[in-house]
């Protein structure tokens, strides 16, 4: 069943996109407006780039950009974007920029696979101007000799989906264009190596090497890039077309993890209300095809079925939230933001569902996942002592907003107390990979289940490299306890053939290891699949949401029982974002000037933290100095716990007694992130936002204790530390 929006929803969308499309034409001199090559040219062509293009574009300035951010980036290398006109290389994201990585990656993959042919997938979400990418980046590999995988038309498909069949059908890897939950007017491409993984730096600098190479051939004596017919026969539309996208594959998966038929039968016996909200559109054709196929499709209602690239004026504002001024402002669709969901009108959409309806939210392009619920207006005080957020829906009704942090700790204990009653959890010692900045209760929940804990840096490419090193040691030595090291330099003894029950991070996303190591169509295994998905974690909380239903019990009471069963005193988290600047602001000039500012406010934060991490790391200061330097900086904040102040790959964790702190900044962008965990959430909210807001200034004790010259090698040092991380 299709929840169907009213239509008012519908003209305040198109006005909200009409007023976009009038302030980018405003912004957009007419010497940009003519397209640097033919726009819908079907046949082979070629396209000519010389020194005077580069000049014109200022294709060196955008090189620059492009580099930097692939040195440090989490999740793709992305930015803004022109909508109206993709050519515009006044955006960091832009259609020569995509041409010109894609043939750079074309060429090192060409260099790299020992003369066998390449084969490659690529697909896309919701956004502006993806399809056509799609198109450009086939047709340049296709040029290129690759064969490249793309569904019928350079349709949209889930980026844990181009993941897994990746690795399923061993491929030697794929682009996705997708800027996750990020707000509408950006993009990125989403580089993924043989094993469906996300690119680790290294291996992003190799073809941003040999874009420098291309542009200076090109400066000599020009360079042609050629771009095939559509009609190419390296242009594949009928292999995924077979596999209907994957979907059959995947369907096959889910059998041996999460879909159980334990608990596709109770989904189907109890049927919750459940109602499946897919953001930008993306995952209604592939999740409804899924669950017909495990026979569950009754049990969903689905919201928000169309492809939109607006995501249905989801997080859109007509003015700015810092200054009150009247502007175009996108606060993106991340519903881990409260502001976010307040935006959804849910008060009016969900008006007919009844309380204790569950809403399972994706983001653009499906690989993460956040859980609300409706409520009777009585629990708010159980729900605050519980620290679950909660919205008024009026007609005492509340919906409630867990955190990923909260959600994913229950779908843990739920998916291991499934494993116990199957009598299969003692088969083999379970583990668990984290990024440092979720929530401590993961932590404390393992220590609880005889469950190992390890710890790594943002991003779920940290969390496939940890994968594959285990993976390697069960190959090597199968008899043997796996040992791995943690990003807090810690050793962590898995046990002999460990399995993962769990993968995750707090922005939502999430992964599950089955109890058999999965096995690709070419023989090589997998301990979990290398992307996190929402197509996997909304089966498991499907299934959570009909044993609460049979249990007549909301899921802040089957919280408070998980609280209360592994003696978790961690029962709260929050993260502050602080965003220095508008990301829509459709003026270039104006946007590179404010994030430039913002990112000089950025580095100014991390540099500040990162100093003290590294001071205390090399015995610089000891805990006592670092206790009074942040007293000294941060007055309003009780340091006195404090017992260890540590670089984690990407940020710096303050670990208290009771809690802990983590400040990070943004490798993509003009933005801080700021953590916090513990027993208290007011307490949590108040340290999150100190840290996150702090200028970054340096004290007159910090420079006495520390030294500003000090400083100017910490960076470095940090990624030392980080390397040796990764190569342990």
């Amino acid at each position: 069943m299709i929840i169907r929006v009213d239509e008012s929803y519908r003209h305040r969308r198109d006005h909200t996109e009409r007023q976009l499309f009038a302030v980018v034409e405003q912004n957009t001199p007419d010497s940009i407006k003519t397209p640097l090559f033919p726009q819908d040219e079907s046949e082979a062509f070629t396209f000519h780039l010389d020194k005077e293009l580069i000049e014109r574009l200022n294709l060196w300035e955008w090189f620059r950009n492009y580099a930097k951010e692939a040195q440090v980036s989490t999740a793709g290398i992305r930015g803004p974007q022109n909508i109206l006109y993709p050519w515009d290389t006044r955006f960091p994201i832009n259609q020569i920029g995509i041409i010109l990585a894609t043939l750079g990656k074309s060429l090192v993959a060409n260099e790299t696979v020992d003369g066998k042919p390449v084969e490659k997938i690529a697909g896309c979400e919701v956004r502006y101007n993806s399809q056509k990418y799609v198109e450009y980046i086939a047709r340049i590999q296709a040029a290129q000799g690759i064969r490249t995988y793309v569904p019928k038309a350079f349709g949209t498909l889930p980026i844990w989906m181009a993941s897994f069949l990746i690795f399923m059908l061993d491929l030697d890897g794929g682009e996705h264009v997708t800027s996750s939950h990020s707000v509408s007017t950006k993009n990125a491409t989403k580089d993924l190596n043989n094993q469906g993984s996300q690119y680790l730096p290294e291996e992003s600098m190799r073809f941003v090497n040999k874009i420098e190479e291309i542009l200076k051939t090109a400066e000599t004596g020009g360079y042609p890039v050629q771009f095939s017919a559509v009609t190419d026969e390296h242009i594949d539309f009928e292999r995924l077309d077979e596999l209907h996208d994957g979907v059959q594959l995947y369907v096959g998966y889910l059998k041996n993890g999460v879909a159980t038929d334990a608990n596709l039968n109770l989904i189907r016996k109890v049927k919750p209300p459940i109602v499946v909200d897919c953001v930008g559109g993306c995952m209604y054709r592939p999740m409804r095809a899924i669950f017909e196929r495990l026979g569950i499709a009754n049990s969903v209602r689905w919201l928000h079925v169309e492809a939109d690239p607006l995501y249905h004026n989801i997080g859109k504002l007509d003015r700015n939230p810092k200054t009150g001024e009247a502007e175009f402002y996108d606060l993106g669709c991340d519903f881990s933001i409260l502001d976010v969901v307040k935006s959804t009108a849910y008060a009016a959409k969900l008006k007919a569902q009844p309380i204790g309806t569950i809403i399972e939210v994706t983001d653009p392009d499906g690989d993460r996942l956040i859980v609300c619920e409706i409520e009777d207006a009585s629990r708010a005080e159980t729900l605050e002592y519980l620290g679950v957020d909660f919205l008024d829906l009026g007609d005492n009704r509340l919906l409630t907003i867990y955190t990923p942090n909260q959600a994913f700790l229950m779908l843990m204990d739920f998916y291991a107390k499934q494993l116990k009653t199957s009598g299969l959890w003692e088969d083999h010692p379970r583990f668990m990979i984290k990024t440092t900045p979720s929530a401590l209760a993961w932590d404390q929940w393992g220590d609880a289940n005889d469950v190992s804990v390890i710890n790594v840096p943002v991003g779920f490419k940290e969390i496939a490299a940890i994968m594959k090193k285990i993976e390697r040691q069960l190959a090597d030595m199968p008899d043997a306890p796996v040992v791995v090291q943690d990003v807090y330099d810690e050793t962590v003894s898995l046990g002999v053939q460990p399995r993962l029950i769990f993968a995750g991070e707090e922005s939502g996303g999430m992964i599950t290891g089955p109890e058999a190591l999965i096995r690709s169509q070419g023989g090589r295994t997998a301990i979990a699949m290398r992307e996190k998905s929402a197509g996997e974690s909304m089966v498991l909380v499907t299934a959570l949401a009909a044993h609460c239903k049979q249990e007549s019990m909301p899921l802040s009471d089957y919280l408070a029982g998980v609280f209360t069963e592994s003696r978790i005193t961690a029962t709260c988290d929050v993260r502050e974002d602080i965003t220095y600047y508008n990301e829509s602001e459709p003026n270039p000039e104006k946007l590179r000037a404010a994030k430039r500012e913002g990112e000089a406010k950025r580095d100014k934060n991390d540099l500040f933290f990162l100093g003290i991490a590294i001071a205390l790391r090399e015995r610089k200061i000891d805990i006592e100095q670092a206790q009074t330097i942040l007293s000294d900086a941060l007055p309003s904040l009780d340091f006195t716990a404090l017992e260890d102040v540590r670089f984690v790959g990407d940020g710096s964790y303050l670990k208290f007694h009771d809690k802990f702190v983590e400040v990070r900044k943004s490798g993509t962008d003009a933005k801080t992130k700021a953590y916090a965990s513990g027993g208290n959430k007011e307490e949590c909210r108040k340290f999150a936002k100190a840290f996150g807001e702090a200028s970054g200034e340096l004290t007159e004790l910090y420079i006495e204790q520390i030294g500003q010259n000090y400083l100017g090698n910490v960076e470095d040092k940090a990624r030392q530390i980080y390397d040796a991380f990764q190569s342990n």
